[in-house]
């Protein structure tokens, strides 16, 4: 086929304002790292320690009232590891409800700090017991979520990351992850360091995932969400999102507080983000159930848009 000067012309010309097109639609976009998405790309979570009361009495209409408040996905607690039972049922029973309801679990968080002062064979026991569970909801990953306050110290954080490591290799074996949560005491400085610097040292990123608690970060850290998920790229593979309040610095529902999570929210990318998770462990304005509901109003109509 032959072309002439002027139908190469046209076509260049053609090529050139598609490409013009897409330049000014990506400079559109936004800048930050938040998507704006109309579709969020991640479900919205919740921590059922937030509804512990209810859950306790009736889990399943629980979960079935939190599913009409718009959440999708859960982080439990409270497994029962000498009666294999969560909430009452077993994992395996408990997964059918989930998926009745239409619902997941991605994390749970299990009580390992009572294990750092027991022979290694019985936390490799329990660790196997959290693994059964996990795969038996189909959960992906297996929290630790907090320490005694007699167990917060120094001597401690020291100890710790080789205990982490542990535990996350054999989580990892498992085909399963394994992360840590903070809360305010990880802050601490000791001799011009906290225990998170040394968690974040001295465990095997591979090994270890991170959930960061923005609360507890915006609460007592000196780094601000952002700054730390920075440091560590990629690890912080879970959030937990919650406000503070306004004058007691206590929990409370999202939209209420002093936290602008518009300009805390990191970069979901930079933080390898796979799981979010609204929390309020407590000071309900009226009760626990619709703390969670105004807290799911306000996260849909002004923060899910970037998640």
């Amino acid at each position: 086929m032959v072309h002439t000067t002027s139908s190469f012309q046209m076509m260049d010309r053609r090529q050139f304002l598609n490409h013009a097109s897409l330049l000014t639609a990506a400079a559109l976009l936004p800048t930050s790292g938040c998507s704006m998405s109309d579709q969020p790309q991640f479900k919205m979570g919740y921590q059922l320690f937030s509804v512990r009361e209810d859950m306790a009495r009736e889990p399943i209409d629980t979960l079935r009232k939190l599913t009409l408040m718009g959440y999708e996905d859960f982080e439990i607690y409270g497994f029962d590891a000498d009666a294999n039972k969560i909430y009452g049922h077993s994992p395996t029973d408990f997964r059918k409800v989930l998926d009745d309801l239409n619902i997941t679990t991605t994390s749970g968080h299990f009580g390992f700090h009572p294990f750092l002062d027991k022979p290694l064979a019985e936390l490799d026991r329990y660790v196997d017991q959290c693994i059964d569970c996990a795969k038996a909801l189909g959960m992906p990953y297996i929290t630790w979520p907090w320490m005694a306050p007699e167990q917060r110290s120094l001597e401690t954080f020291k100890r710790l990351p080789e205990m982490l490591n542990r535990i996350g290799e054999r989580v990892s074996a498992a085909g399963l992850g394994f992360a840590y949560h903070n809360h305010d005491f990880e802050f601490v400085e000791y001799d011009g360091q906290t225990g998170y610097d040394i968690i974040l040292r001295e465990t095997d990123p591979n090994l270890v995932k991170l959930q960061i608690d923005m609360y507890w970060v915006m609460h007592s850290a000196k780094q601000t969400p952002k700054e730390l998920i920075a440091s560590q790229p990629g690890r912080f593979v879970m959030w937990h999102i919650k406000d503070m309040h306004k004058l007691s610095r206590d929990y409370t529902e999202l939209g209420n507080g002093s936290i602008n999570y518009v300009e805390v929210l990191p970069d979901p990318t930079l933080s390898g983000l796979e799981y979010y998770y609204l929390e309020q462990g407590g000071n309900y304005t009226h009760n626990a159930m619709q703390s969670a509901k105004d807290s799911a109003d306000f996260f849909k109509e002004q923060l899910q848009r970037f998640l």
